[in-house]
């Protein structure tokens, strides 16, 4: 594994060379194009186009927290901050002597099963074109080297290894984009708990430390994806976000391809930066003007990884496809959360639900990557029907739909009879009929056995238009 990691930071400067002539001739290279320290400018960047065509993503949230594992990635927080959650005071004076404090969690991080190519397998395998691997949790353990945080890594305490790099060299030259996600603030840091005193007047821990990592992750790991958070507290100027986005857009390794989100202070949340993804799971059931992001869990309670969690706290292949497309057909992206184990695991809940998930994606991908909103974004007539429509084919359209439905006739009331030239179940080489049905059409699907079906639990029509 070494020897992999050692032959692939070799030719990084190869690939670096390379990529400035990919970009060079990208019709997303602004050329010439200088962004200001400002919202103004900094908005005005186009988003490289790759991020609205490859639609899924995979959010991986790990850290010291999944040792207790216990509530959820809020642990610390609930344990020794300002309001104590009953439940995790009473498991730790059960279970723990009272000199136990979270750094003792750390120590116990091992993360001994950590296969970082199983990881990718299950990457690669769920349809996910990008993925999101924290960094840094509000409680300030970062799972690389950062020498901003000596001693609270996962080199100097714990694992003693970088968790981060392997999945970035695993990934390198696929058609995943690598991406991380970062905390702004830390909740018990001393540096940031003065700055706070100091009603933010001054900024010590920015530069010391919070803002002082995002610079150095960039130049270690070239991120496509910096997924901001912690910034709740204190406004974008505090954090100097639009002096680390100008020089992000203008002088990094990586200013024609990165995408970031809009948390850098309470004033740009769900209004400046990059793509929009506002609060946890963020999904408006509208179009919105600008691009958005569904940041969501398979867990419904939690981020990170829980040893009591039972089997109906996880969403079903079911609701996770109703959400999904609910979320491409109104023009988002989502990002879709696994908790690993503090033994360096992804739980087989987590896997069957990402594997099967891409199953599905080899099957209906065609109406899901590359698309956008089409003319209506659900039915008319029938519940849960979504569509999308191909960039690359301007006649055509994809319906999907999640119950099957009754004798075989599916009702759209969104699609006109005189418009349309050929309707097919995508995955099937049976042949659809249709007929005027109100204002819209009925199709009828011709009965399929379990062996002839194209996939489970949510199917796509194509419409084809003259």
């Amino acid at each position: 594994m070494t020897q992999v990691i050692t032959q692939f930071y070799k030719q990084q400067k190869m690939k670096s060379v390379v990529l400035l002539v990919v970009a060079a001739l990208s019709s997303q290279t602004c050329l010439g194009v200088k962004y200001e320290p400002n919202w103004n400018s900094i908005d005005s960047r186009p988003l490289p186009a790759w991020y609205d065509d490859v639609k899924i993503g995979m959010f991986i949230n790990w850290g010291v927290y999944s040792v207790p594992s216990y509530s959820n990635e809020w642990f610390w927080y609930s344990w020794k901050g300002p309001k104590p959650d009953p439940r995790v005071v009473k498991l730790m004076e059960q279970f723990y002597p009272p000199t136990f404090t979270y750094a003792d969690f750390a120590a116990e991080f091992k993360a001994e099963f950590y296969n970082p190519l199983k990881w990718v397998d299950i990457i690669k395998s769920s349809g996910a074109k990008y993925v999101v691997l924290s960094t840094k949790h509000h409680e300030g353990f970062t799972m690389y080297p950062s020498k901003y945080s000596f001693n609270w890594n996962s080199v100097d305490v714990g694992p003693n290894k970088d968790l981060i790099k392997y999945i970035f060299a695993y990934l390198a030259g696929s058609d995943v984009h690598f991406g991380i996600y970062h905390s702004l603030f830390e909740w018990f840091n001393p540096l940031y708990l003065q700055d706070k005193a100091n009603n933010y007047t001054t900024q010590r821990f920015v530069k010391e430390k919070g803002m002082a990592e995002l610079y150095e992750i960039v130049d270690m790991y070239r991120p496509d994806v910096i997924w901001s958070d912690g910034d709740w507290e204190a406004l974008s100027t505090y954090w100097n976000a639009t002096q680390f986005l100008a020089w992000l857009y203008n002088d990094s390794p990586v200013k024609d391809t990165v995408v970031v989100n809009d948390r850098w202070g309470y004033d740009s949340r769900c209004k400046h930066g990059g793509f929009l993804s506002c609060d946890d799971r963020f999904n408006p059931g509208k179009l919105q003007k600008r691009k958005w992001e569904n940041a969501m869990t398979l867990d419904r309670y939690s981020w990170g990884f829980r040893r009591d969690a039972s089997i109906a706290d996880f969403l079903s292949m079911e609701e996770l496809l109703e959400t999904v497309l609910n979320t491409i057909s109104y023009g988002g992206n989502i990002l879709i959360n696994v908790g690993p184990t503090g033994y360096g695991t992804i739980s087989p809940i987590y896997e069957e639900r990402f594997r099967q998930l891409g199953s599905w994606l080899k099957v209906n991908g065609e109406g899901i990557y590359a698309t956008q909103p089409w003319v209506h974004q659900n039915d008319t007539v029938t519940p849960k029907v979504w569509y999308t429509a191909p960039k690359a084919d301007k006649k055509a359209a994809y319906a999907f739909f999640i119950n099957w439905p009754d004798n075989n006739e599916l009702v759209l009331g969104a699609v006109s009879e005189s418009s349309l030239s050929g309707v097919a179940l995508v995955g099937s080489n049976k042949t659809l009929t249709w007929e005027t049905s109100g204002t819209g059409i009925k199709v009828t699907i011709p009965p399929h056995n379990i062996v002839e079906m194209p996939c489970m639990w949510a199917w796509a029509v194509k419409l084809t238009f003259k």
